[in-house]
């Protein structure tokens, strides 16, 4: 098996960190790894493989003799560096918002589109973390009975939000441990610990946020570009370290029972349906932590109406499938392919 030179720029970052463990854990065919960064991280060194690796800043020119990088380092960067990446001969896994709705950038996930992947296209897009775990679920259902529409609302963990949130919700917890004054709110709008915000990102012109908007987006493009589905979304930042939670609603063309969908999604790759009631087995963010699977339960008729139309639950952890596993997998399937 061929091997492959890789770079993980924004490396330090926690989604990068993840990449990293990623690539180490399922065994990537790497020749060489390089770590890139903004100037700040230099001179920082991170383990791959028990080997100490010297991070190195990013510059427009870090590309040259590399195979494939995985981006997490946002989307100003992502938009002025990518492309030198890309002329360069590099494919770059972007896991910023910067080219998800790109006509010319594929928005990949490899267990319902990987067929948008090609030689030609260099800059392939990771999508949002929430539209990610959703959209593997709603494949195998999608398959066979045809989606109408779908009703979602997210259960987001603070470290969607990045290292400053995972900080925020610890000194805020911490201090109420203590029965201290909670530190005044940085990262997001309002104290996130025992406390739940319906917003995030920002407002746009409809009243959904930027986030809800992406959700709406991102999954018709990858879903095929089909805009017969309808997407409505409300976003939600709960007190919840790592493992993003979804209660999805949708409508089919065709009926689909509870049974056919078990069974539909027991079948398809990255999903473990965990629905037993009786016993209480169902996914929470607290068993998904640190996984690579996405968890499908609580699956049941719609009562409140005649259509076809089912609700479920979705769980997974939003580093790994909601970012770096999936970048990962992305990079895997290049290689599969015989495309990098």
């Amino acid at each position: 098996m061929k091997n492959y030179k890789v770079a993980v720029v924004g490396a330090t970052g926690a989604v990068g960190l993840e990449m990293i463990k990623m690539l180490e854990d399922r065994n990537f065919p790497v020749e060489n790894i390089k770590f890139l960064a903004t100037e700040r991280s230099v001179g920082k060194k991170l383990t791959y493989n028990g080997k100490q690796v010297p991070v190195g800043v990013l510059t427009k020119n870090s590309g040259k003799g590399i195979d494939v990088a995985l981006f997490t380092a946002g989307s100003e960067i992502s938009k002025k560096i990518a492309p030198f990446f890309a002329n360069d001969g590099c494919f770059v896994i972007d896991n910023s918002s910067a080219w998800r709705m790109d006509k010319g950038v594929p928005l990949v996930v490899p267990e319902v589109n990987p067929k948008d992947l090609s030689k030609d296209k260099k800059i392939i897009a990771n999508p949002n973390c929430s539209t990610i775990q959703m959209v593997v679920a709603l494949k195998p259902l999608h398959d066979f009975a045809k989606i109408k529409r779908v009703i979602v609302s997210t259960y987001q963990s603070v470290s969607g939000a990045g290292q400053k949130g995972i900080n925020e919700l610890t000194e805020q917890a911490k201090a109420w441990a203590k029965d201290e004054t909670l530190p005044q709110p940085n990262k997001f709008q309002y104290q996130i610990a025992f406390n739940l915000i319906p917003q995030i990102d920002i407002f746009t012109d409809n009243g959904y946020t930027k986030e809800e908007m992406k959700m709406t987006n991102e999954t018709k493009k990858i879903m095929g570009g089909d805009n017969s589905i309808e997407v409505s979304a409300t976003c939600v930042r709960v007190p919840i370290f790592r493992s993003h939670s979804e209660s999805v609603w949708i409508e089919t063309e065709k009926p689909l029972s509870p049974v056919q969908a078990k069974e539909l999604l027991s079948k398809a790759n990255g999903i473990q349906v965990l629905d037993e009631p009786e016993s209480k087995k169902y996914p929470m963010p607290l068993f998904a932590e640190n996984m690579q699977t996405t968890y499908v339960g609580r699956i049941r008729t719609d009562i409140s109406t005649k259509n076809n139309a089912l609700t479920f639950w979705i769980v997974a952890d939003n580093l790994l499938k909601g970012a770096a596993l999936n970048a990962v997998q992305i990079a895997e399937t290049l290689v599969k392919n015989n495309i990098l």
